[in-house]
C-alpha cells in the first residue's frame, strides 16, 4: 500500500546578520534606508544559507492491513515524513508510492470555523478531509454521539470549551473510512477518558483491516496498535521491526538525557496546547543523573500568551509506555494558583523529598492548566530519563524492575518461642 524509496526532504535555513542592534544601528539604518534604491548591493545585512535535511535516504514498505508506528525523539523527521506521505510538500529527492485513498490526522481541528455551529461543522470539516456529503450525513449521529455534544450542536464552537472543540474535531476525523490512514499524535489530546476512547476507537480501524501509520510519544499506544515500528533520528531510519522490539530499543538508547535543562518553547504541540500559556523550559536545579531516596528539585519556565486565571502547574513520571505512576502538582499547595496577565514570564519550582521511585527509565510529562479542568498546556512523554541508584538503595530494589517505592512503617512481632531467633 505504501512504497517510499530514498526519500529525503531539505529545507534552506537563512540566519540574518546584522551590523548592531542598538538604537543608534536601528537609526543609522533608517536614514540610510533610500540610499538603499540606489546602491542596492550596500548597506544590507548578510545573510548566511545553511541546508537542513529533515528526512534523508530514507526508504520502507507497508503491506495492505499493516498498523506501522513512527517512533523517535522531536526533531527526528515524523512529522516531516507524513506531511510527505499526506502529499502536503513535496520532496527534495526520492519517491513515494500510494495505493488507494489517503486520510490525514495530522491536527485535528484544522479547518473549524469558529463562526460556524457544531452542525455545520461537521459537514465543513468532513469535505475538508475528503468526505463526501451523502456519506457525511450517514455517519452523523456516529459523529454526535461519539462526540457528546448533542445538547450544543447548534451553538457556534467558538463558545465551545477545549474540551468539547477537541472531541468534535477527533470524531469528524475519526470516522473517515480511506484505505491508508495517516495519525499524527491526535491521541495526546483530551482528558484521559477521552483518550481511551479514542485509543479504542484507534484499535477498531486498525482491526478493521485498513493500513494505518502512527505517530506517537506515548509507547504504550504505540505498541498495543502496531504491529511492527520504524525508529527515527535525525531525519535517517535507525531501525525497523516488530513493535515491541523497536519500543524497547528506542527506550534503551535514550536512557536519561544529559541535559539539566530541557528546551521546550519550540517543541511542536497538539490541538491548541501553548496558546495561552507556554512551557518555556523544564531545569533540573538538582542535577542529574536524579536518584532513587534522595531529594529532587526542579524549575518550570513559562510565558503567558493570554491572560489566565487560576493556573496549576505539574510534572509526571511515567513508564517509557506512558503509564502515568506520580504526578507533582502546585495544587497540593493550598492556595496556589496564581491570576497571571498576558506579557507575564515566570517560573515555579517543585522539591521532592526522597524520590520514591526505583532506579530504571522513566518518561517526563510536564503541565499546566486553568481551573479544574482546562489544559492550557501540555507536553506527554517530553524526555526520557533515567533514576539511579542513591545512596540508601537496598542492592535488591536496584536490581528490580522500576516502580513507585513509597516509605512505609513495619512493626515484627514474634511468638515467645520465636523471640530468641528473632534477636
Amino acid at each position: 500500500m505504501i512504497s517510499v524509496e530514498n526519500l529525503g526532504k531539505r529545507y534552506v535555513i537563512s540566519h540574518r546578520t546584522a551590523s548592531g542592534d542598538g538604537l543608534r544601528h536601528a537609526i543609522e539604518d533608517a536614514l540610510r534606508a533610500p540610499l538603499r534604491w540606489i546602491s542596492p548591493g550596500q548597506h544590507r545585512s548578510r545573510q548566511d544559507k545553511e541546508e537542513f535535511w529533515a528526512l534523508r535516504d530514507l526508504s520502507f514498505e507497508v503491506n495492505e492491513g499493516e498498523v506501522i508506528g513512527i517512533v523517535g525523539p522531536n526533531g527526528a523527521g515524523k512529522s516531516t515524513l507524513l506531511k510527505l506521505l499526506s502529499r502536503i510538500t513535496e520532496p527534495t529527492t526520492g519517491r513515494i508510492r500510494l495505493r488507494g485513498r489517503v486520510a490525514s490526522l495530522l491536527e485535528v481541528g484544522t479547518g473549524f470555523h469558529q463562526d460556524l455551529t457544531g452542525r455545520e461543522n461537521i459537514f465543513l470539516n468532513g469535505a475538508i478531509l475528503g468526505m463526501k456529503r451523502e456519506e457525511i450525513r450517514r455517519k452523523f449521529d456516529e459523529i454526535v454521539a461519539f462526540a457528546e455534544i448533542d445538547k450544543f450542536l447548534d451553538t457556534p464552537v467558538k463558545r465551545y470549551s477545549s474540551g468539547m472543540y477537541v472531541r468534535l474535531a477527533f470524531a469528524v476525523a475519526a470516522h473517515l473510512e480511506p484505505e491508508i490512514l495517516i495519525v499524527d499524535e491526535v491521541l495526546a489530546v483530551g482528558d484521559a477518558q477521552f483518550q481511551k476512547k479514542c485509543l479504542g476507537k484507534m484499535q477498531s480501524v486498525a482491526q478493521g483491516g485498513r493500513t494505518v501509520l502512527f505517530v506517537s510519544h506515548n509507547m504504550g499506544a504505540v505498541t498495543s496498535l502496531c504491529e511492527t515500528a520504524i525508529w527515527l533520528n535525525a531525519g535517517r531510519k535507525v531501525g525497523g521491526g516488530p513493535a515491541r522490539e523497536i519500543v524497547d530499543a528506542y527506550a534503551t538508547a535514550n536512557t536519561g538525557s544529559t541535559k539539566s535543562t530541557i528546551d521546550l518553547g519550540h517543541v511542536p504541540r497538539v490541538g491548541h496546547y501553548g496558546e495561552a500559556v507556554r512551557i518555556e523550559s523544564l531545569e533540573w536545579l538538582s542535577g542529574l543523573p536524579l536518584r532513587h531516596g534522595e531529594t529532587v528539585s526542579a524549575r518550570v519556565h513559562l510565558r503567558i500568551l493570554q491572560d489566565v486565571d487560576d493556573l496549576t502547574m505539574g510534572i509526571g513520571f511515567s513508564t517509557p509506555e506512558g503509564v502515568r505512576l506520580l504526578t507533582y502538582e502546585t495544587d497540593f499547595q493550598e492556595g496556589f494558583r496564581p491570576s497571571l496577565r498576558k506579557g507575564t514570564g515566570c517560573s515555579v519550582d517543585v522539591a521532592i523529598p526522597q524520590l520514591p521511585l526505583a532506579p530504571g527509565l522513566y518518561s517526563i510529562d510536564v503541565g499546566s492548566r486553568s481551573g479544574d479542568t482546562f489544559a492550557v498546556d501540555y507536553l506527554p512523554g517530553l524526555a526520557l530519563i533515567e533514576i539511579a541508584i542513591g545512596r540508601h538503595t537496598p542492592g535488591n530494589i536496584a536490581r528490580q524492575a522500576a516502580g513507585v517505592r513509597l516509605r512505609s512503617d513495619w512493626t515484627w512481632r514474634y511468638s515467645e518461642s520465636q523471640e530468641l531467633l528473632a534477636r
